[in-house]
């Protein structure tokens, strides 16, 4: 048995089956530091998937800042401390003038559980409108948002879900204004739908950038028209900013950004700290007050001054490095790259993504069938010659790169040649 084995076993002995893992032989990592990972055999991996060190991987202004605190205070915030008010007032100022206010939780999950009840409170409704391939976290509300593995009991019955964007397939039979129709009619009829049932709508939740839908590549206005039907019927519109957020994207600090709205309740985590469980909602003050005066909610460690030291470091090195210009920069740059491949490998379907949130969807033909299966193996390639990526979408033909903001031009290269020889060397067929 390897150490790998080994450890798979142990793991399983003591966190239980079915713990997810990347890659069918799991890689055990030991150290990072920028765009880099190393192994515990000393391996070297390029990562180009982690969105969690926003700012690559133990960057040491991070590491002081997160040390420094620890090392002065740290306790919940019934206790007054300016550091939760220093950082939502830097935070929100990344933002227009109606999201003014904020929550500070651990994760994502805790994030998106609190903007579903806040959009209740808000609205005085309790229906919840979400696409059937979008993920939203883990807690036993937000779960039920994702239909990969449906709930025990079944779905809740206030929630419906419409079918995601697919640029490349798009309902409606074109792209332009009837896709966009077509979105926003599924949105409409399930807006009816929960209006007989009685709940009526209290919100849209969606990923700005549709990252697990496979970030289809949307006309601008695509969401006008569903976002106006939402309003209308009295709901909100939840933005998860968790994957697009904090200038990912390049041209934007966030999703909703670049697509073109302003939601009423935003939701961030992953990359917020660098690593650091912290995570946050970004509301108006009176939907915050709504939330507040419906549920009586108290984190213990949400926003503690550790947390907040963390954040408020990546945000400033957002700033001090110029990540954002640095993402559209790099991000053009590998784009041409994948172009460049997918006029030799007629098996890359589509290029599409935005700043440093970028892929490629595979396809089995001229009738653009998704290559699920030939995408997993890419993956597999891609890993065994020391670079780190995934996959996403309906059916996982689309190959997800995403890697921390300090990734260079240098990095891309990396990536482009050798994605290259690992399509020459891949069949389509196993």
């Amino acid at each position: 048995m390897s150490d790998i084995q080994a450890m798979m076993a142990r793991r399983e002995r003591l966190l239980g089956p079915n713990v997810t893992a990347f890659y069918q032989e799991p890689v055990h990592i030991v150290k990072g530091e920028g765009v880099w990972l190393w192994d515990a055999d000393g391996r070297q991996y390029l990562d180009c998937y982690n969105n969690v060190p926003h700012v690559g991987h133990c960057h040491p202004k991070v590491v002081a800042a997160i040390a420094k605190q620890a090392a002065t205070l740290n306790t919940h915030t019934r206790y007054l401390h300016e550091g939760i008010l220093d950082y939502v007032e830097a935070l929100t100022a990344k933002f227009d003038a109606s999201l003014t206010s904020a929550i500070m939780v651990c994760s994502g999950s805790e994030a998106n559980d609190i903007a579903l009840r806040m959009a209740q409170a808000a609205t005085g409704k309790t229906g919840i409108i979400a696409t059937d391939m979008t993920y939203h976290g883990n807690t036993a509300l937000v779960s039920q948002l994702s239909t990969r593995k449906p709930p025990i009991g079944g779905f809740a019955p206030n929630l419906r879900h419409v079918t995601a964007p697919d640029s490349l397939r798009p309902e409606g039979g074109q792209p332009g204004q009837p896709f966009a129709d077509a979105f926003a009619a599924g949105v409409e009829a399930a807006i009816a739908s929960l209006d007989e049932a009685g709940f009526g709508t209290a919100c849209l939740i969606i990923c700005p950038f549709f990252a697990n839908e496979g970030f289809p590549d949307l006309p601008k206005g695509f969401l006008d028209k569903a976002i106006a039907a939402v309003r209308r019927a009295g709901g909100v519109i939840v933005a998860d900013e968790v994957q697009p957020g904090f200038g990912r994207l390049g041209s934007h600090w966030w999703g909703h950004e670049r697509a073109g709205f302003s939601p009423e309740i935003v939701t961030i985590g992953k990359p917020m700290g660098n690593g650091h469980p912290v995570a946050a909602v970004v509301a108006g003050q009176d939907t915050l007050a709504a939330f507040r005066n419906a549920f009586g909610y108290f984190n213990t460690f949400g926003g503690n001054p550790v947390s907040c030291a963390a954040a408020m470091a990546v945000l400033e090195i957002i700033e001090e490095e110029g990540l954002v210009e640095n993402a559209r920069i790099v991000g053009e740059y590998a784009l041409a790259g994948l172009r460049e491949l997918a006029r030799a490998h007629p098996v890359i379907g589509d290029v599409r993504g935005s700043g440093l949130f970028f892929g490629a969807e595979m396809v089995l033909d001229s009738d653009m069938t998704p290559a699920g299966d030939y995408t997993g193996r890419l993956v597999e390639g891609m890993k065994a010659r020391g670079i780190l990526l995934n996959r996403l979408g309906k059916d996982y033909a689309t190959l997800k790169i995403r890697p921390p903001m300090v990734f260079s031009r240098d990095n891309a290269d990396q990536l482009i040649d050798t994605l290259g020889k690992v399509l020459a060397e891949t069949p389509v067929a196993p």
